[in-house]
C-alpha cells in the first residue's frame, strides 16, 4: 500500500482551528499547494470541516482537516462550533491560526486551553503578515508568523510540524506476534457486508504485516477452514477469524493452535483491548431495563442481518436474559453525555485514529461507563474470550482473576 493509498484512519490527523476569517482555508490550501479549501473574505466560508490526505515531508501521509470559524453565531454556527469541537477528538496535532492584525483574543485562548486540557501537541501561527517586513518567528518563540498569501514562512511551517509530531510509533498489528517463514490463516467471510472487489481493512493490516515478517499467510472463507486444514503439512501457527465466525472458526481448530479474531487484533492496535477486556466484566451486571449504547466508527448501509443492530443485540439479551434496550451510533457521532448507557460496545474501530478511539475510551472511564468491542463481546458471548487471549498472557491473567472475583 503505497503512501497515496494509506487510509485516513493510519494517517497523521493534523486539525487548523481558530476563529473566522484568520486565514485558516488559505493556510491549508499553501501547504498543499492546491485550492483545497474555498477562501472568501466573507466570515463563515468555511461551513463544514475540510479534509485532505497528501504526503507531507518530513511528515509522511497526513490528514489537514480545515475547521470552521471557533467564534462563529447563531444557531447554525453553534452547530460548526460543535462539530470543530468534534475534530479535536481526532486531531494529532493542532494549529491556532491567528489574525496578524488581532493577534490573541478569548476564543483564541479558548481553544489553546482545549488544546492543553486534551493534551493535543500545537502549534500557534500568526497569519496574513503581509507587510513588507515579515516578523521573524525568533521575536516571539511560540509563534510563528507567515503570510499565506505571499507563500512566506511555509515551509518553516512543515519544518516545525515535524517537530512537535507525536513520537510514539505505530502499533503493530501482528507482526510482533509471528516469525519469519511462520504460517498464518486468516478466516474471511465474504457475506453480503463485504466490499466489492477489496478486503477490509484489518484483513489488508493482517496480510500487509505477515509479509513484513516475511511470514506466510493462507487465507480463505468460513467454509473452506477443514480444507484449508487438510491441504497443509504442518499446522498454523496462528489462525486469526473474523468475529462474526468465531464460535464456528473454534470448534473447527484445533485447541493446540493459537485463535484470535481481527477485532481483537485491531482494538490491540488502537491500543484499547485492555479497556475491552475489564468492560467484559459489565454482563454479568446488566438487569432488565437497562441501555446498551452499539456504537461504530464507519457508516454503511445495514444488512438484513447486521452485526451490529441485529446479531450483537440478538445475543447479548439471549446470553444475560435480561430484557435489554440498545441504541446505536455511528460515524462520528458519539454521544457527550453517556450516563444512562450501562455497557458501551464498539467496533474495532478500523475508521477511526488511535486518538479518537481513546477519547472515546477515556469518555466512558470518565463517567464510569464500562466499554467493550466487538471481537472481544462476541469472543465471551461463545465462551472462547480466554483461548483469543492466549497470545496476550497478561490479558488472559487479567480475564482469570475478573472471572475468579465474579
Amino acid at each position: 500500500m503505497g503512501l497515496n493509498d494509506t487510509p485516513s484512519s493510519e494517517r497523521l490527523h493534523i486539525g487548523f482551528f481558530g476563529r473566522r476569517n484568520a486565514g485558516k482555508s488559505s493556510l491549508v490550501n499553501a501547504i498543499t499547494g492546491q485550492e483545497v479549501a474555498v477562501v472568501s473574505s466573507e466570515l463563515g466560508t468555511t461551513t463544514d470541516p475540510v479534509t485532505k490526505a497528501m504526503e507531507l515531508l518530513p511528515l509522511g501521509p497526513v490528514l489537514l482537516i480545515d475547521t470552521p470559524g471557533f467564534d462563529d453565531t447563531g444557531a447554525l454556527g453553534e452547530l460548526r462550533v460543535k462539530r470543530t469541537r468534534r475534530i479535536l477528538n481526532k486531531t494529532d496535532i493542532a494549529v491556532l491560526v491567528l489574525d496578524a492584525a488581532e493577534g490573541m483574543t478569548a476564543v483564541d485562548k479558548e481553544l489553546l486551553h482545549i488544546f492543553q486540557e486534551k493534551e493535543i501537541p500545537h502549534l500557534i501561527v500568526c497569519n496574513k503578515c503581509d507587510g513588507e517586513r515579515i516578523p521573524s518567528s525568533v521575536e516571539a518563540e511560540n509563534i510563528l508568523h507567515v503570510s499565506a498569501k505571499k507563500k512566506v514562512g511555509i515551509n518553516e511551517l512543515k519544518e516545525r510540524l515535524s517537530r512537535i509530531m507525536p513520537q510514539e510509533k505505530s502499533r503493530p498489528f501482528v507482526r510482533d506476534l509471528i516469525a519469519p517463514h511462520s504460517l498464518v490463516l486468516l478466516i474471511t467471510p465474504m457475506d453480503k457486508a463485504a466490499p466489492k472487489g477489496r478486503l477490509i481493512l484489518p484483513q489488508q493490516q493482517a496480510i500487509r504485516d505477515i509479509l513484513e515478517v516475511k511470514a506466510l499467510s493462507l487465507v480463505c472463507q468460513e467454509t473452506e477452514i477443514s480444507a484449508a486444514l487438510d491441504s497443509l503439512t504442518k499446522p498454523p501457527d496462528l489462525v486469526i477469524c473474523d468475529s462474526q465466525i468465531f464460535e464456528k472458526a473454534a470448534a473447527t481448530i484445533p485447541e493446540s493452535i493459537p485463535l484470535t479474531s481481527f477485532s481483537i487484533l485491531m482494538a490491540r492496535c488502537k491500543g484499547f483491548l485492555a479497556d475491552a477486556v475489564d468492560g467484559i466484566a459489565a454482563l454479568c451486571r446488566l438487569a432488565d431495563g437497562d441501555v446498551v449504547l452499539i456504537s461504530e466508527g464507519c457508516t454503511h448501509h445495514r444488512q438484513c442481518n447486521d452485526i451490529g443492530t441485529v446479531k450483537i443485540p440478538h445475543w447479548l439479551t439471549e446470553h444475560t436474559k435480561k430484557k435489554l434496550h440498545f441504541e446505536t451510533s455511528s460515524g462520528q457521532t458519539f454521544p457527550e453525555d453517556l450516563q444512562k448507557y450501562r455497557l458501551i460496545v464498539h467496533c474495532g474501530g478500523c475508521m477511526l485514529n488511535p486518538r479518537e478511539i481513546l477519547y472515546r475510551m477515556k469518555c466512558a472511564r470518565d463517567q464510569g461507563v464500562p466499554m467493550t468491542n466487538y471481537g472481544t463481546l462476541i469472543a465471551q458471548l461463545h465462551g472462547i474470550l480466554p483461548r483469543s487471549l492466549k497470545i496476550f498472557p497478561h490479558l488472559a491473567a487479567k480475564l482469570e482473576e475478573a472471572g475468579n472475583r465474579n
